[in-house]
């Protein structure tokens, strides 16, 4: 009588199991990046190689108008910027630029949010009509604004304001800074209220009825229920509009050309001036680069409030 005698199953030793696990853990991961590796490679070529070329022409000095004037000159070029008194109130027009727009647009868009949040008729109507600034293309509102609403003699403001002596006031030449941000709140009020509209639809109405209930007015549930709430909205749209208008070309080329003199002139439209009127390479690629780095810098620290709000409230 012959007996089958059964092959014992070795278990792979732990180290082995180990390895095996971590394998099958990277084949899975770039499994899932694999989809994503394309829009990565196009990202890398259109924003990463020529930034590294701006790096390096940062570390040159070339002036277009010279010809074979290019020379390494390291980092004489950061120097000289930081050196700018142009670039510094540059810089200064930037922040005070992007500072009042978004806050302004962020208060007006927080307003038409909780007016747009009530049940009124014909409020579909009203909510795609509230965005339509947002839509249109920056060159266009600039050239609205110009012409239409701040020119000294046909412009609608100086028509509204001629009862109280403002007849032929010209706002983009002696109020420049007004001018622009008047026209980026303008075009960045109705992205804040969806925004802030989204964050107030998101609201659970049980909390609203429940301070109701306790007596809390109107103001007191702002402050201590609905404010809470919308403060991951507000972080994000303070964010997005930062980084935005930071890079606002459109509006300075249009009403102001920086002007008059540097008063309106903000960092990107300086380095416009340096790169393509006064053909001076190198020093135009620093700029770019203290900015991007600049830039960089703050996006990286509200972006880790931002993340540390979603960890908190989760």
């Amino acid at each position: 009588m012959s007996t089958d005698v059964a092959t014992p199953v070795t278990a792979a030793p732990p180290g082995q199991a180990s390895r095996q696990a971590a394998k099958l853990a990277r084949r899975e991961g770039w499994r899932r990046r694999a989809p994503l590796l394309p829009a990565l490679i196009f990202a890398i070529i259109v924003t990463q190689i020529p930034f590294l070329v701006t790096v390096w022409y940062s570390m040159n000095s070339w002036n277009l108008v010279n010809p074979g004037s290019e020379r390494f000159v390291g980092l004489s070029n950061y120097a000289d910027v930081f050196a700018d008194r142009v670039f510094r109130e540059a810089a200064l027009n930037t922040i005070v630029i992007t500072g009042s727009c978004v806050i302004v647009s962020m208060l007006l868009g927080i307003a038409l949010a909780m007016l747009l949040d009530r049940q009124f008729l014909g409020r579909s109507v009203v909510r795609t009509l509230i965005i339509t600034p947002f839509l249109i293309m920056p060159v266009a509102g600039a050239l609205l604004w110009k012409t239409t609403m701040f020119d000294p003699l046909f412009g609608l403001v100086n028509f509204v304001l001629s009862p109280f002596g403002v007849d032929t006031y010209d706002w983009a030449s002696s109020a420049p800074v007004f001018a622009v941000v008047t026209a980026l709140v303008w075009q960045w009020t109705p992205f804040m209220t969806l925004l802030v509209l989204a964050g107030l639809q998101s609201q659970g109405r049980d909390v609203l009825e429940a301070g109701q209930v306790d007596g809390a007015g109107p103001l007191r549930m702002f402050r201590s229920i609905t404010l809470p709430h919308l403060r991951r909205y507000i972080e994000l749209g303070v964010l997005l509009g930062a980084i935005y208008v930071v890079n606002t070309f459109d509006q300075i080329y249009i009403m102001t050309q920086g002007g008059p003199g540097t008063a309106s002139s903000n960092l990107p439209f300086y380095i416009y001036q340096r790169a393509f009127l006064g053909f001076d390479v190198g020093q135009a690629a620093a700029m770019g680069v203290v900015v991007v780095i600049g830039t960089i810098v703050v996006a990286t620290l509200a972006l880790r409030l931002l993340f540390r709000t979603f960890s908190e409230e989760n």
